[in-house]
């Protein structure tokens, strides 16, 4: 989710590697649910969620909270409470900006998905066509293990593996060893949280320029071969190089062309302007029962710009702004009239693009799919069809369900995201709402 010079990343801290816990899912909660209809009429109350949010808020676990949802087209009904700092008197609403964190994973893997509709580029294209670098990689003979133990990479990275952190890549949240102190020293780290030192991490090195960055990963050894497990990694980071290579524009630039500009979304940066630092949400570490503060709204570093777009963390946004890309993953492509990509290929980068040789045993997406930056749904109890999304560091989590016709978001700021169960709880609470409703309008008051 975040690796960066003050990121999460001490694994004898709260901030574990595992604390980053990026995913989202709805679990059992879809199990029955063909009766909800494509398009909920506006009338629908989401009153366990709401409860959830306000005792959230009323505990002083969080000092704000909002959830965003929308069914079809139709403009998205808001629950909010609290503030955008403990004891401030500005409300959370649709102004408030927060730190998406990974959620900007899969703006930037359809972001990618737009290079292959152009013709630009393949789903199993190698990712040394655009940078020789990455040919004749070497891995890791084990994952933790002395850097220089290394056997040939058996299959080249695709820009598939990149997608789905299937290239073997690591991650300094994720990964440990030799390893994770040679990423730490060479700034493979993009990612952002404060300004202050924060005790117990590893500050590493500075992140370099975009180009340097790429150079500096392609000479350390793979930790896993290409294809053959699933792990978080600096894959969309990989991405945003190749979009700025083959389109010949930056990242942030390409989407605001190709996406924020035509769907109207106005609000989302990943360098926040001056001006919309009273906007912007204050960021807490929750500790023996208090909230520390870890980047204050007002002068935080998300107000300076970054090293370069981050493909796999870094933007900044309202939740309306975040909601029109979900509306626009739920139209294919369209929002309102605008059609910014065609059908097939929102449905392929939402669909399950994993390597049929890639384990996910014992991951964040074991017995689900992985699409273009998102968690996808298998067509299972556990992993419905319809379903993508993922979350971000500071609690947020985002889905959308295009069989049941549902975008959600729910957005606080808090971190690390595994303090509380809001994330990964968060379409639990939306989809038992909607069993609620459901059965009340049947009349079937059962549990």
């Amino acid at each position: 989710m975040i690796a960066e010079q003050r990121a999460t990343r001490s694994p004898g801290s709260s901030f574990s590697r595992r604390s980053v816990l990026g995913g989202i899912g709805a679990g059992t909660f879809l199990a029955g649910m063909p009766a909800i209809a494509l398009a909920q009429p506006m009338g629908t109350s989401f009153p366990g969620l709401t409860k959830i949010i306000n005792e959230y808020v009323a505990s002083k676990k969080v000092a704000g909270m909002l959830a965003m949802i929308g069914f079809g087209q139709a403009a998205p009904q808001v629950i909010a409470a609290g503030s955008l700092r403990l004891g401030g008197d500005k409300l959370v609403d649709s102004n408030t900006l927060w730190r998406m964190y990974s959620q900007t994973k899969p703006v930037t893997g359809m972001a990618t998905m737009m290079l292959i509709e152009d013709g630009l580029i393949s789903l199993d294209q190698p990712l040394s066509d655009f940078f020789p670098e990455f040919a004749n990689m070497q891995v890791l003979v084990d994952p933790e293990g002395a850097l220089d133990q290394v056997e040939p990479a058996r299959t080249p990275i695709t820009i598939r593996h990149l997608q789905t952190h299937t290239a073997g890549l690591g991650y300094t949240i994720i990964s440990k060893g030799p390893i994770q102190k040679a990423y730490l020293a060479a700034g493979l780290t993009p990612g952002r949280i404060s300004r202050s030192p924060i005790p117990g991490l590893d500050v590493g090195a500075p992140t370099p320029d975009i180009m340097t960055f790429v150079k500096r990963l392609a000479e350390m050894p793979l930790v896993y071969q290409p294809g053959t497990q699933w792990s978080y990694s600096l894959s969309h980071d990989v991405l945003s190089a190749v979009i700025e290579k083959v389109s010949g524009k930056p990242l942030d630039q390409f989407l605001q062309e190709r996406m924020f500009g035509p769907l109207g979304m106005t609000s989302i940066f990943y360098n926040v302007p001056a001006e919309r630092a009273f906007d912007l949400a204050d960021n807490y570490a929750p500790f023996a029962g208090s909230l520390i503060p870890v980047d204050p709204g007002a002068t935080s570093i998300f107000l300076d710009r970054p090293p370069f777009a981050f493909g796999s963390t870094g933007l900044v946004g309202t939740a309306g702004d975040y909601d029109r890309f979900l509306q626009m993953l739920l139209g294919f492509g369209k929002l309102g009239d605008v059609q910014v990509m065609q059908p097939d290929t929102v449905k392929l980068g939402m669909s399950n693009l994993l390597p049929e040789t890639a384990n996910t045993k014992g991951t964040w997406v074991a017995n689900h799919g992985f699409g273009a930056g998102g968690r996808s749904g298998l067509g299972t109890e556990i992993s419905p069809a319809g379903t993508f999304g993922w979350g971000g560091a500071a609690g947020t989590s985002a889905f959308v369900d295009t069989v049941r016709g549902l975008r959600a978001g729910g957005y606080t700021q808090y971190i690390p995201s595994n303090s509380y169960p809001f994330q990964s709880d968060f379409p639990k609470y939306v989809y038992a709402d909607l069993i609620g409703n459901a059965q009340a309008g049947s009349g079937n008051t059962s549990p």
